[in-house]
């Protein structure tokens, strides 16, 4: 019972003994419990009280006295109270909402963390969660699911599906649609990533598990060329994981968190789901950078507005070294408000050309994100936002040049930029896209080989060549409809076109061999993939254009 209710009970029964002898019941009650009118009352005259007896005097010293005991009881319960319970720091997710944390910090939010005090006594107030100052559900690459119900102080589950229908207007007769990471088959109904998983915290440690079943589990891993360097498979390994990691969140600053596995990338804004971003299909500078790292990452938030992130990694979207040297990275976020953020990432050192020994790769990935109007309460327009990202890098040693055609090499570069604008309508309930981007990259080595004859990004093929100053440009826009009747799910539509200065995209010949002695079907690979077959030529086109039908489930 709450203190507050001792003290009026103790009052009310010490007057009630006292009164108790000499008032008379003027109601009772019967076997039903209804009250009934006393049989006879007796009228009286109301005059000046009478004057206190001594033991009605002792009465009220009494209860005065106890009040004022039960009082101190209570201040002193509730300072005890106060000091001694403990306030306990959670890792990461372990409180944290979409809504307050980027997707790729979605285990990186601090929960409260205990008070200090300073040399005067006086209490410190709580360091506050990196990023929960507000909304951040608009931005691009961030999930708006806003609540995760069903989960618990040690599990947050999570569970996407993203089923897809593309229609090419090449008609590609082999059905094969090639330059994304994003969308393969033509006229057919496919799963292109079914994950589930979630996110684990107790007592300051941490893990992520997130699967990749469906065509997300053989695409991915394809244009990973490092498994060819050694034994073990490390593309049969890893393939049907997109996120795995542990690691351990420390009270420090506004939290620390250090991480061990394969977690996302970031570079490219885009997120690797296509349930968290504004588009299905992204500009070749989200498209063509890397979608996971391998190694080690330390997130550490300075303050409840930044995150500096430094990694340590096997390479450029590779589950092993490409050669003898690692690489390493480092992202900056900052948010200082709920309309703006701006994010930078960096990758400098890494040889990720396999068995080119001394071919060094650098690369600045940098993007910005406004929200530059949000009217919650209109039933029409509500909200529009734009994206901003820009790409530069560049490649030397092992018979290239970073800057410029020289003796050691040609020119070996990437420059890329993309823009969207986003506007909601009908409080958030339907979402309209409009942008496009391009980019130039010489020497093509971060452009998407394609898959013709099974090509893969370590076997390379005749038909595509990714040679010293092989020229690559290509630029691309789209349009992106979607309904979203709940936060979980978005039923969307968008229709892409995209072009190239060199034939690039699946034409209606398709990229697969039809007639060959060793594989007589048309899904086979003639010799060995992306061999050259006589006789055979892939049919390229240099423009594109698709749609492409989705429903995109976040849970």
């Amino acid at each position: 019972m709450h203190v507050l209710g001792q003290k009026g009970v103790v009052a009310l029964v010490l007057v009630a003994g006292f009164y108790g002898s000499t008032i008379p019941a003027f109601a009772s009650t019967d076997a039903n419990g209804k009250s009934e009118p006393p049989a006879k009352r007796v009228a009286a005259k109301v005059d000046a009280p009478a004057p206190l007896t001594e033991r009605e005097r002792w009465l009220l010293d009494r209860v005065e006295e106890l009040e004022k005991r039960v009082a101190d009881l209570e201040s002193k319960g509730n300072a005890t109270s106060s000091a001694t319970e403990p306030s306990v720091a959670l890792p990461s997710s372990a409180k944290a909402t979409p809504s307050a944390v980027a997707a790729n910090d979605r285990v990186a939010a601090v929960g409260p963390q205990a008070t200090e005090k300073d040399t005067s006594g006086a209490t410190k107030a709580e360091k506050a969660d990196p990023f929960a100052f507000a909304d951040f559900t608009w931005l691009d690459g961030n999930s708006r699911t806003k609540d995760t119900p069903y989960a618990t102080s040690f599990f947050t589950p999570e569970i996407r599906a993203n089923v897809d229908y593309n229609y090419s207007f090449s008609h590609s007769k082999d059905d094969t649609i090639g330059g994304s990471s994003e969308v393969f088959r033509h006229g057919e109904v496919q799963v292109t990533q079914l994950g589930v998983g979630g996110d684990m915290h107790y007592d300051n440690v941490r893990a992520r598990l997130m699967t990749q079943f469906g065509l997300y589990s053989q695409t991915t891993p394809r244009n990973d060329a490092s498994p060819a360097r050694g034994q073990w498979n490390l593309d049969n390994a890893y393939r049907y994981i997109s996120e795995g990691y542990g690691g351990y969140h420390f009270n420090a600053l506004h939290g620390i968190n250090v991480d061990a596995g394969i977690f996302m990338s970031y570079i490219g804004l885009f997120s690797y789901y296509q349930f968290d971003n504004w588009a299905y299909q992204p500009s070749y500078v989200s498209s063509n950078t890397p979608w996971f790292f391998n190694g080690v990452r330390v997130q550490i938030f300075p303050t409840e507005h930044l995150k500096v992130e430094p990694w340590f990694i096997n390479g450029w979207q590779s589950y092993g070294r490409f050669n003898g040297r690692p690489g390493l990275g480092v992202q900056i976020l900052w948010r200082p408000n709920g309309w703006l953020s701006v994010l930078g990432n960096q990758y400098a050192l890494g040889e990720e050309a396999l068995g080119v020994h001394g071919r060094v790769r650098y690369h600045s990935d940098d993007s910005i994100e406004i929200k530059y109007f949000d009217k919650p309460g209109n039933s029409g327009l509500d909200k529009m936002a734009f994206s901003l990202t820009g790409d530069i890098g560049c490649e030397h040693g092992g018979g290239v040049s970073c800057y410029t055609d020289s003796a050691k090499g040609p020119k070996q570069d990437f420059l890329g930029f993309m823009f969207y604008n986003r506007f909601w309508f009908h409080h958030d309930r339907y979402g309209l896209t409009l942008g496009g981007g391009k980019i130039n990259n010489p020497g093509r080595y971060l452009v998407l080989l394609p898959p013709i004859n099974g090509a893969t990004a370590a076997s390379g093929t005749p038909y595509f060549t990714e040679n010293p100053g092989d020229p690559f440009k290509a630029w691309d826009a789209s349009g992106t409809f979607d309904y979203m009747p709940s936060e979980y799910i978005t039923f969307r539509g968008e229709f892409n076109h995209r072009a190239a200065n060199v034939p690039y995209f699946s034409g209606p010949g398709g990229v697969t061999p039809t007639s060959c002695p060793t594989a007589p079907l048309v899904e086979n690979i003639c010799g060995s993939p992306g061999a050259l077959v006589p006789g055979f030529a892939p049919d390229l086109k240099k423009i594109e254009n698709r749609i492409n039908l989705s429903i995109l489930v976040k849970f």
